[in-house]
């Protein structure tokens, strides 16, 4: 295809993709309102367009070719995106309106929600807020949320739409006292042998991976002093000096500027936090729903990393 046919490049997936969703010419033909033939002759401009064949024919069935595999994923989601972009504009003028059931980490919440709740309530009067603060894993579709928050350094795969609002660095820190008391660790191996607080919602709370520049990475088992569900409480611990603990940059940005805290192993890449809100579909998003987003994507720091 070249550049001069730019003004035809989205000629013909719709009735491809309907077609492969519909499972013959015929069904596709009644599911558009055109006839058995002018199905065949869409396809047949769009594949002789392309310069492949997309489908495979007899005169019984039809399937994909492994080239029309890879385009009918990508027609399909331009067209998913084309529906989405005019149901956008139909809900454009459709005030936020019910119920928005919300969970976040409690201790984003604090540090970071709150002016973003509060601009919600004044400009969307009509929402009632219901506001989850838990560091637990919630289910997103089983618990009833319409938005779920998630800070995590790798989002793990799932149908649920996710779209990224905020991204920090973590740090391995502890008090100045606690390391008066116990000494400075050199080595990540040290950590073996200091008291270590662990956040018990990681998968494996008491194994800590520490990356290098060019890629090497290291793990060190560590043993928990205290074991903890909640990032705020781990905080409070670790300026309290009972040991030394890996926290998302979000958790301790006061505690960082007021230089309570000490930040172990620079010389080892601090890991990138991202924060996600997940949503079920972008199908039919509700307004209250999409509207919170915008905010969170407004209002939430943009961190230089």
């Amino acid at each position: 295809m070249t550049h001069n046919d730019d003004s035809k490049l989205f000629d013909g997936m719709v009735i491809f993709t309907k077609v492969i969703e519909c499972g013959s010419f015929s069904g596709a033909a009644i599911a558009t309102g055109h006839s058995n033939s002018y199905i065949s002759k869409t396809l047949n401009k769009l594949e002789a367009r392309v310069g492949v064949r997309l489908l495979n024919r007899t005169t019984r069935s039809i399937s994909l070719t492994p080239e029309g595999q890879v385009y009918y994923e990508q027609c399909q989601q331009l067209v998913f995106d084309a529906h989405d972009a005019v149901s956008l504009l139909k809900q454009s003028h459709i005030e936020p309106k019910g119920v928005l059931k919300v969970s976040c980490p409690t201790s984003l919440a604090e540090n970071h929600l709150q002016g973003v709740v509060s601009e919600f309530m004044h400009q969307y009067p009509e929402v009632n807020l219901v506001l989850d603060l838990n560091d637990r894993h919630v289910d997103l579709v089983q618990d009833g949320f319409d938005l779920v928050i998630r800070a995590t350094e790798q989002l793990a795969e799932s149908s649920l739409v996710c779209r990224k609002i905020y991204s920090c660095k973590g740090y391995t820190v502890a008090s100045h006292d606690y390391l008066k008391r116990f000494g400075r660790p050199k080595t990540i191996e040290q950590l073996k042998s200091h008291q270590c607080i662990c956040y018990s919602n990681a998968k494996q709370a008491n194994k800590w991976i520490y990356s290098q520049s060019n890629g090497t990475e290291s793990q060190v088992e560590v043993k928990a002093k205290l074991l903890c569900n909640s990032a705020s409480m781990e905080l409070a611990m670790v300026l309290a000096g009972h040991g030394i603990c890996r926290l998302p940059e979000f958790v301790m940005e006061q505690a960082l500027k007021e230089e309570k805290l000490a930040i172990l192993f620079s010389d080892y890449l601090s890991p990138i936090i991202d924060v996600y809100a997940i949503y079920p579909s972008r199908k039919h998003l509700s307004p209250k729903v999409r509207c919170f987003i915008d905010l969170l994507v407004e209002k939430m720091p943009k961190v230089s990393l």
